[in-house]
């Protein structure tokens, strides 16, 4: 008999598949010899293939994983150059992205300047772009406000971006500044920016760092930890100034909320895990009034809290307004003050969300035909849409569709488009955005970016031309390969697991991120219960048959549209796939499963 499911109209391309992960054998072997469990041993070979790093460094992870700075190409150049801007008084400039990334590198530089360096904070000139006026990176407007300035920074540092801006950075050398990127993002072909003082990026392919997967604010912590050292070497600091061990609470912020690699990276892992630690001594006022927003149940914070709970409100300023309030947030030295920044966060988040939520039923409207045809990627222009929520809108095509997703809104200078890209497993962005230059060199303004992830600027006119070209590039990426979307899964669990040991079980392995997904299990279940709850009805609560005489309640949020009935109705059989959590209720916790996707079987 065929199996219904909640989005029936669904073409066979576009309907989710469940696929069990592919597990390496040999890497099972191994954590099990580690003393890990079936289960755990399970799940990490899922995750890791041929590591690079030992999986002690990856089970427990920790500081001792953490590689010398001086290892970056140009990392002693540019500690020498800050370490000198410090001991004789220069003006500093920090100019940073205004993501979570680029807001946590600003708080790691700018405190480390002040409190452990001693840099009077009037010395000191923040510099992050509007995403709307301004751009990304070392934009133009950035470079002539910096000029601007009075005093003038003589030295700029740079981070989460700079490493393709090579004109904004020649326009500051030529206006006496120098400036130091610190970076993550891919390097153009021909080379970092020749007018930088340095540029300290892992992605450089003349760096030896190991891992080129760490994100922006841990090359920023990184320099500036080197900066410290030979600022003590030289004299300067006495030999008892505290390390930056502290301000890995907020690398681990901005490594989750980033999307960086939390497989197989034991620096990120060790600076998520060891970061989590900080936060959860709950010191800074901005873990505390976050806490106090959330609720106690939301305690300790995981690194599911910083990307689910945590990155969307900072990221939400920036994508709406101008972020000095998400800085200010994190920069807060009382909670009422960190309080109110909040405040502005959650408007703005709040905000985010309804544009959000408009912008992707209108652009799956504009995905109809090209999925009709088979188009590898989508290229969506929505002609009245937000250009700070195109990153989230095209994350959530490419869940829906299972291929690489373009969304364009018109850009702030007349007859350009700006646009943010995300990918799927297999096509790298970055590299298919140099394949569209080559092939229409007359398109991109400019462009960045990496594997997964991409933004760029493009000449409104050559929109029929781009998308031909980017269609191709993709292609010939894919190779013929079908898409359609996969819910990669850990397999199936017995009725016994379904308990809270099952959930210690797992996050013992923790932390948990891009690369290094939460556990996803699917199974089959009697539905007992099922009834839709929420404010508008789109959430489906039930309570499942597991077998055994036992059962488990269950939630699938947005399981189906406002006004529309319920997908699912007790008696039915159903096949889902979900994630273990726990339901903290008036200091009980209980076994609660998170559907993410469904079917009833008939």
């Amino acid at each position: 008999m065929a199996e219904a499911t909640a989005a029936s109209s669904l073409s066979d391309s576009t309907r989710p598949r469940l696929m069990q992960r592919q597990r390496d054998a040999a890497v099972e072997q191994q954590a099990l010899a580690a003393g890990l469990s079936p289960l755990q041993a399970r799940i990490m070979a899922g995750r890791v293939s041929a590591p690079q790093n030992s999986l002690d460094a990856l089970i427990a992870p920790g500081l001792r994983h953490l590689i010398d700075p001086a290892c970056l190409k140009d990392g002693q150049r540019a500690a020498e150059r800050i370490a000198r801007a410090v001991s004789e008084g220069e003006q500093i400039g920090i100019l940073t992205d205004y993501d979570v990334d680029g807001i946590t590198s600003h708080v790691v530089i700018l405190r480390t300047l002040v409190e452990l360096f001693g840099v009077p904070r009037r010395r000191i000139t923040s510099l992050i772009g509007h995403r709307i006026n301004d751009g990304y990176g070392i934009s133009q407007p950035l470079v002539e406000r910096t000029l601007a300035c009075s005093p003038r920074p003589s030295l700029v540092i740079s981070a989460d971006c700079g490493s393709s801006d090579e004109a904004r950075i020649a326009r500051l050398k030529a206006g006496g500044v120098d400036v130091v990127v610190t970076d993550h993002h891919a390097v153009p072909v021909e080379g970092p920016p020749p007018s930088a003082y340095a540029v300290v990026n892992p992605s450089r392919l003349d760096c030896d760092y190991p891992d080129r997967t760490i994100a922006g604010c841990m090359v920023s912590w990184l320099i500036m930890a080197l900066t410290r050292t030979l600022l003590i070497d030289t004299g300067v600091l006495p030999a008892q100034t505290p390390k930056l061990s502290a301000w890995l609470s907020y690398v681990a912020l901005g490594t989750v909320a980033d999307c960086v690699s939390l497989g197989d990276s034991a620096i990120n892992r060790a600076v998520v895990s060891y970061g989590l630690q900080i936060i959860n001594r709950m010191q800074e006022p901005c873990w505390q009034v976050m806490a106090e927003r959330l609720g106690d149940d939301s305690l300790p914070f995981t690194a599911e809290t910083l990307g689910f709970q945590m990155g969307p409100r900072i990221n939400a300023r920036s994508r709406l307004d101008d972020p000095y309030a998400a800085l200010h947030f994190m920069l807060a030295s009382d909670t009422a003050t960190s309080r109110r920044y909040l405040d502005l966060l959650e408007q703005d988040n709040q905000s985010r969300k309804a544009i959000e939520a408009d912008m992707v039923e209108q652009a799956k409207r504009l995905a109809a035909p090209q999925l009709q045809r088979e188009a590898p990627v989508l290229t969506l222009f929505v002609e009245d849409g937000h250009a700070g929520v195109q990153g989230i809108v095209a994350s959530r095509l490419v869940q829906a569709f299972g291929r690489p997703c373009v969304v364009l809104t018109p850009g702030s200078t007349a007859g350009q488009l700006a646009a943010s890209a995300r990918s799927i497993e297999g096509v790298h962005l970055r590299d298919a955005l140099e394949r569209v230059n080559s092939l229409q060199p007359d398109a991109l303004v400019r462009f960045g970016g990496h594997a997964g992830a991409a933004g760029f600027t493009l000449v409104a006119s050559t929109l029929s031309d781009f998308t031909a070209a980017l269609e191709q590039a993709v292609g010939e990426q894919l190779n013929g390969r079908a898409l359609f979307p996969i819910i990669h899964t850990d397999g199936e669990l017995e009725a016994g697991q379904l308990d809270l040991a099952l959930l210690d079980e797992i996050e013992r392995l923790g932390p948990y991120g891009r690369e290094f997904e939460a556990p996803l299990f699917e199974g089959q279940f009697v539905v007992k219960q099922a009834r839709l709850v929420g404010s508008d009805g789109t959430h489906l609560m039930m309570e499942l048959d597991t077998g055994q005489g036992r059962s488990v309640r269950a939630i699938w949020f947005r399981a189906t549209a406002a006004g529309q009935s319920a997908p699912l109705a007790a008696g039915m059989v159903m096949r889902c796939a979900f994630r273990p959590a726990r339901n903290r209720f008036r200091g009980r916790e209980s076994l609660q499963l998170m559907i993410e996707f469904a079917q009833a079987l008939h």
